[in-house]
């Protein structure tokens, strides 16, 4: 069971209400078990953390990063929270802005290879 950070419980409330445009497009597909019939949660609080996208079956983190996750200070934050969430035996995958906008297939085919068919 993965712990959170109940104060953060608003924020990611918040950020559910106003998604960007791109993590928008990604939502629309991988919602409502689009991809093999797993469930994708949004804003997921993790720790001290609110990832983006999480798949709990898969323990799966998707990560969507615009422009402000490119200065050296972000990389710097984005390696630790990497590095936590990966010790919390989750995989992380991240995808920039421009390559959901103008590939959103390519994107959906590469979280796919880290999914394994469910049985159902």
């Amino acid at each position: 069971m993965l712990i959170y950070n109940l104060e953060l419980k608003p924020f990611s409330r918040e950020l559910r209400k106003n998604m960007t445009d791109t993590e928008r497009l990604l939502w629309s597909k991988i919602r409502m078990k689009q991809l093999e019939g797993y469930r994708f949660q949004r804003q997921r609080i993790i720790g001290e953390y609110i990832v983006d996208f999480y798949c709990p079956k898969a323990r799966l983190v998707i990560e969507v990063d615009g422009g402000p996750h490119y200065s050296d200070e972000m990389v710097k934050k984005d390696k630790i929270r990497d590095e936590y969430l990966k010790n919390h035996g989750l995989k992380v995958l991240r995808y920039n802005d421009a390559e959901v906008l103008k590939n959103i297939n390519g994107v959906i085919e590469d979280i796919l290879s880290y999914l394994e068919p469910l049985s159902l």
